[in-house]
Formats: C-alpha cells, sequence, structure tokens
C-alpha cells in the first residue's frame, strides 16, 4: 500500500525572486524546489528544458503552455488569485514601500495596506471557506518568511501603547529605547503600529546617524502627531523622514489587519503584517528572545505582559525570557500588572528574569542585567 507521505514532494530550495529562480534552474533542474510568488511568464523556455518533477509553484505568474507542462512532470501548480489585494503566497516580508504604494497620489485609502483591510473587513465573519483558506495561507508564508529574516538575530520586543503621541517626551524615550538597542547589537521588534511601537522603530531607524538626527526627526514628526484624523498625512510624514535620512538602520514590525484602524508605522524595514492577531500576538513574543521591554500601555500591552508570563511560569519555551516593565506608577498603581506578576514569578526560575524599572532609559542596562 502507498505510504500516504509519499504523496507530498520532499522539500528543496525555496525560490522567492527570479533572480534566485535563474540561479537554481541553470543547473537544469527544479525537482523538489518550491517557488513562491515569482513571475514566470518570461521563463516558458527554462521551464520547458528543466526537470520540474515535486516542485510545487505557489503563486507563480505562467503561460498555459508552461504550466501544462510543469503539472505534466508532476509539479504542483497554485495558481495566482485575480482580484486580491495582498498575495497569499508571497515569499517575502513586506517592505514600508509596498504597503503603502500609492500614498502620495491617493492617499492612504489607495494604499495596499488600505485595500487589504477593507478585504479582511468584508470577508472575516461571512463563513467563506476560501477566504478564510487564504487568509491562513497568507499568515503561514508571512511566519516562514519572518523565521527567514530572524536566523540567528538577537531579537528584543518593544511594548506599549498606540496613543503615545509624537512630539511628546513619552515619544521620544521610547525612540531613544530603540536607538540604545539597536546600537547594542539587538534587532528591535514592536507590534508594528504608532505611538511607543512606531518610536521604537524609529530609533533603531536612526542608530547609524549621528544622535542630532533623531532629535529633528521627533521635532519634524511632531507636525503630524497622530493617526487621527488622517492617516495620510501621519504617513506622508514618516517618509519624508526616511526620504531625509535615507539609509536608517534595520528593524521589525508585526502589525495586524484584525486593528487595521491602526496603520503600520513606515520605520521598520522589515513588516510581517498578519491576518489573525493571535498568531501575530504569540509570534511576537515567542520571537523575542532576548527579551522583552513593556513601556506604559493599556489593554493590548497588559495582555502582552501576561501572554509573555505564561510561557515564562510553565518554562515552556526553556529558559526564561527577560522582562522588564517601565514605570512605576503605571505598573503598579494605574494597571497593577507588576505584584501579580511578581506574585507568580515567586520561587520560579522566571523570578530572576523580571524588573520593574521607572524610567525608559534604565531599560536597557535592566535588560542587560537579566540577561547575564
Amino acid at each position: 500500500m502507498e505510504n500516504p507521505d509519499d504523496s507530498i514532494p520532499a522539500p528543496g530550495i525555496e525560490i522567492e525572486s527570479l533572480a534566485e529562480f535563474d540561479a537554481v534552474i541553470a543547473g537544469g533542474s527544479l525537482a523538489g524546489h518550491r517557488v513562491q510568488s515569482v513571475d514566470l511568464t518570461d521563463r516558458s523556455a527554462a521551464l520547458f528544458a528543466a526537470d520540474t518533477s515535486g516542485a510545487v509553484f505557489l503563486g507563480c505568474r505562467m503561460e498555459p503552455d508552461a504550466a501544462a507542462k510543469v503539472r505534466a512532470d508532476g509539479a504542483f501548480v497554485f495558481p495566482p488569485v485575480p482580484g486580491l489585494p495582498f498575495d497569499p503566497y508571497r515569499g517575502l516580508l513586506y517592505s514600508p514601500d509596498a504597503l503603502y504604494e500609492g500614498l502620495a497620489e491617493g492617499g492612504y485609502e489607495a494604499t495596499p495596506d488600505a485595500r487589504a483591510y477593507r478585504w479582511f473587513q468584508r470577508t472575516r465573519a461571512n463563513g467563506d471557506a476560501f477566504a478564510s483558506m487564504l487568509r491562513a495561507l497568507h499568515d503561514d508564508a508571512v511566519s516562514d518568511a519572518l523565521d527567514e529574516v530572524l536566523t540567528g538575530a538577537r531579537v528584543v520586543g518593544v511594548m506599549g501603547g498606540h496613543t503615545t503621541a509624537r512630539g511628546s517626551a513619552a515619544y521620544a524615550a521610547a525612540a531613544r529605547l530603540g536607538r540604545t538597542l539597536a546600537r547594542g547589537g539587538l534587532t528591535v521588534a514592536t507590534g508594528g503600529g504608532p505611538g511607543a511601537m512606531e518610536a521604537a522603530n524609529l530609533g533603531a531607524y536612526a542608530a547609524p546617524h549621528p544622535d542630532p538626527m533623531l532629535d529633528k526627526a521627533c521635532e519634524l514628526l511632531a507636525a503630524a502627531p497622530s493617526f487621527t484624523p488622517s492617516v495620510t498625512d501621519w504617513a506622508l510624514a514618516a517618509f519624508a523622514v526616511r526620504e531625509r535620512w535615507p539609509d536608517g538602520g534595520g528593524s521589525v514590525s508585526i502589525p495586524t489587519w484584525f486593528y487595521g484602524h491602526e496603520p503600520p508605522n513606515p520605520f521598520a524595514d522589515h513588516i510581517a503584517k498578519y491576518f489573525a492577531n493571535a498568531l501575530r500576538e504569540d509570534g511576537l513574543l515567542a520571537r523575542s528572545t532576548a527579551g522583552v521591554v513593556f513601556l506604559p500601555g493599556a489593554a493590548g500591552t497588559v495582555q502582552e505582559v501576561f501572554d509573555n508570563t505564561t510561557p515564562n511560569y510553565y518554562g515552556s519555551r526553556g529558559t526564561p525570557t527577560p522582562m522588564v516593565l517601565v514605570g512605576h506608577a503605571h505598573w503598579t498603581e494605574e494597571l497593577p500588572a507588576w505584584p501579580l506578576l511578581r506574585t507568580l514569578a515567586a520561587g520560579r526560575p522566571m523570578e530572576s528574569r523580571i524588573a520593574l524599572v521607572d524610567t525608559v532609559d534604565e531599560a536597557p542596562e535592566a535588560l542587560a542585567r537579566l540577561s547575564g
């Protein structure tokens, strides 16, 4: 009897660009390889000449005769889905330019990010299994691309509220935090939205530049302090900063269309945007292997504190990751998460991995101490 596992082709090289495709197919074989979202309409001759048995083509455009040939070879072909505002098979993370394409000409509502959010709003509750499948394919592809980007990186998460306004002292402090962490060799990862999240990504972007650049950038951004009432003005201000100071430092953001009314900030060079918020939340915290800094925030940040506490408490991810809460009054009086966190940690390995500091500027030293 045939083993059902034998029907799944063994994975080969993942091919995510036309340059990678050309390099591999020059050897005469794509057998077993995965080709993700590459336009192959001009590569029919190469496909006809190559062995494509067991290859998997995910969302690749091909001429009909080339598609028929690779199917006859035994390849699996998942064709592009027309009319979608996103690519469910994408092989790479988003960039700010990709999500905000068309911003200057048509405003935010014309961008791929806004169109994907509108599609999500239409389909999220209508019970359409096809739409659910497309969202799942997309999010799985994003997770795969995120893992590839973060391989070998020391990732520190920075969590905080989306209401922190540009021009405020709290925004400037979060930006300094991101810059300090990035200059220390850490990869800054945030939830990808506005407020404190944007500030941390901005700080990482500013890391290669002289110190005065960050102060000037914060000053310029203050002209559009919030994404309300105009996402367009808010985003254009960020792109103006990027244009004035190109070649910024890298960071990662992990936003979600579940909270699509909050636009992704343009300062992370790698954006892993998800439809499923649960995947996004767990993925962000699980990948923050060098620890997490929790700036003052509301319900979302409180949820992240205890989402991160659970695996630390049970040891399900091995050694507990450091957790630094910033703002004594906030976390002991306004939203008293710290007393509960300390009680949970008592007598467990995570007890030596948690800290409460009063100011943002104390957080990097606390993080380094907990990591030692």
